[in-house]
């Protein structure tokens, strides 16, 4: 099969139900914004990563793919391929439990650190302009909110293990100085 089909030439694409709507359409910056945010986490995991992290971020890539899918369906009664509750449930376990390596944020922090920590950083700010585009999408048409709340939990993850890949290679948190 070839990569190219030629029916996206005239600026449309296909959803999942077939219908054909304009590449600047809401739902596909939605979903364009989360197929970017995955390629960053798969920039993250080419990176020296311990197994238990590189296990998360894999998942995250395939949650991710799901979530793409999700809202390239219009047709909310189509269940097949849907966020979920539990998808959710697992962001926040991870959260908890990287977390409590942690102390206590008191002060906003600047992103950076190790090189890592900064894809991390980056790949969080692509959540959350992810989630925002989702929630536009959300005020013009019906899609499973599930997703929304998915796009929030994984920033905070994301937030949460960059802060903790620095602590493990001894670097302080770097407050902002207003």
């Amino acid at each position: 099969m070839k990569i190219y089909t030629k029916t996206g030439d005239d600026g449309k694409t296909s959803l999942f139900d077939n219908s054909r709507v304009w590449k600047s359409h809401e739902r596909i910056v939605s979903y364009g914004a989360i197929d970017e945010l995955n390629s960053a986490v798969g920039i993250a995991i080419s990176m020296d990563l311990d197994h238990q992290l590189k296990e998360i971020l894999i998942r995250i890539q395939n949650e991710l793919f799901i979530v793409g899918s999700d809202l390239a369906n219009p047709n909310m009664s189509d269940t097949k391929i849907r966020t979920t509750e539990n998808m959710i449930l697992s962001l926040e376990s991870d959260i908890d439990t990287f977390e409590s390596e942690l102390s206590e944020l008191t002060n906003f922090i600047l992103p950076g650190g190790t090189l890592m920590s900064s894809i991390l950083h980056l790949s969080r700010t692509i959540a959350r302009r992810a989630e925002t585009h989702v929630t536009a999408l959300s005020q013009k048409e019906e899609i499973n909110k599930i997703a929304i709340v998915y796009l929030n939990r994984l920033s905070d993850l994301l937030f949460v293990l960059a802060r903790v890949l620095n602590k493990r290679k001894n670097i302080d948190d770097i407050v902002w100085k207003r």
